[in-house]
């Protein structure tokens, strides 16, 4: 009989010759369980997205009371739906006040596509400006601003016009001009390795933008909704974009995202032409009920508080180990330097057999990230900082 993992690899688009390939039958809190009743410690968070961990009950309830009520209705923006407008008011409601209108979509890179065309429909500008290693997804437009020509090379030509800098190169911002619509770059670079501003880099870059009339948008669909000890990362560091995206951790497991801004600048979207930016699903209101549910948890639980703490404790107690070289960290996203790339595989595999779900950057060869669900208590980073150990001394 043919199996699943057989049935997976003919039928699912694969984007890579070796998937992981674990058949999980279920997930609870920090925890995933194979079709064996193997326990897996997740690290990951389905990169980034289980933030108030898996299966939450509150956006389960949410899920379920919704769809006793409806599911899809018509293209976004035409009804008036309970739980987009309750879910944009109350992130409104946690924002500066130059970001108070929302527009949903389906996922990270979606948000991006809609960030750049806002940007580019405002300022009747073409320039685009992001930045090396950073990461802003793989639709053709947030492929053109991500900074890795690895990833972008064989899809070329993309959009014309853009322009990368080095991150925390400010002599970099120069370049920016009255001909840049916009700059695009994450707060914190993720799949850098967690490659923190420094020495006011993001102030810098904001007092540039507004010298130039420039655009300035935030990504934070990686580090958003209280991933760095924050709601949204940019609160850090004393700085408030024109435009920013979420995602991932949004849904509390559901997919949905969106981009934010003022409700002048959004407001361009509506005319010269109307139907400026479009979706079928976008805001749907199984994943808006869930997305509310998430975000009155993070708030009503007071879950952000812990967070700097138990990021803390993994470098407690993983610091002092010899192979490791060194520990990037913002909030509960912690980069673990090895020595090479060699040792990180090994890593990598010693750790899925004992247990634990790790997994590597993108444009980082040498780290492995630790971002367990932000729900994770300090007895679990305990136990997990144990098995972390026992796997660093068997490579």
């Amino acid at each position: 009989m043919i199996s699943q993992r057989q049935l997976f690899l003919k039928h699912v688009g694969q984007t890579s010759k070796e998937p992981m390939s674990l058949e999980i039958e279920k997930a609870e809190g920090i925890y995933l369980f194979d079709v064996n009743g193997k326990k897996y410690y997740d690290m990951v968070s389905g990169v980034s997205v289980s933030n108030i961990g898996h299966r939450n009950p509150e956006v389960i309830k949410a899920i379920k009371d919704q769809l006793d009520k409806y599911m899809h209705l018509m293209v976004y923006g035409e009804y008036i739906q309970s739980p987009q407008v309750k879910l944009a008011k109350l992130l409104s409601d946690n924002l500066p006040k130059s970001l108070d209108t929302v527009f949903f979509v389906n996922s990270g890179s979606e948000a991006v596509e809609g960030a750049l065309k806002l940007a580019k429909r405002y300022t009747n500008r073409a320039e685009i400006i992001s930045f090396k290693k950073g990461y802003h997804g793989s639709t053709q437009g947030a492929l053109s601003v991500l900074g890795s020509e690895t990833l972008k090379n064989s899809y070329r030509p993309l959009l014309p016009d853009i322009k990368l800098l080095e991150y925390n190169n400010i002599e970099n911002l120069k370049e920016i001009t009255e001909r840049t619509a916009c700059v695009i770059t994450e707060t914190i670079q993720s799949e850098a390795g967690i490659i923190l501003p420094e020495n006011d880099f993001l102030k810098k870059l904001r007092e540039r933008c507004h010298e130039t009339g420039t655009l300035l948008i935030f990504d934070e669909v990686q580090m958003g909704f209280g991933r760095t000890g924050k709601l949204f990362s940019f609160e850090n560091f004393d700085v408030i974009p024109d435009i920013f995206t979420i995602a991932k951790a949004m849904g509390g497991g559901m997919p949905i995202g969106a981009f934010v801004s003022s409700n002048e600048i959004m407001s361009t979207l509506t005319f010269k032409p109307a139907l400026g930016h479009i979706t079928t699903f976008g805001g749907h209101p199984v994943c808006c009920a869930a997305a509310l549910a998430n975000l009155n948890f993070i708030l009503k639980n007071n879950i952000i508080d812990d967070v700097n703490d138990k990021g803390k404790l993994f470098v407690k107690l993983l610091s002092n180990h010899p192979k490791v070289k060194g520990i990037r960290r913002k909030g509960l996203m912690l980069a673990i330097k090895l020595e090479n790339h060699y040792l990180l595989e090994k890593y990598i595999n010693i750790s899925l057999d004992n247990g634990l779900i790790h997994d590597m950057f993108l444009f980082n060869d040498d780290s492995f990230r630790i971002a367990p669900p932000l729900t994770i208590t300090f007895d679990e980073i305990k136990e997990v900082s144990k098995i972390i150990i026992s796997c660093l001394d068997k490579i």
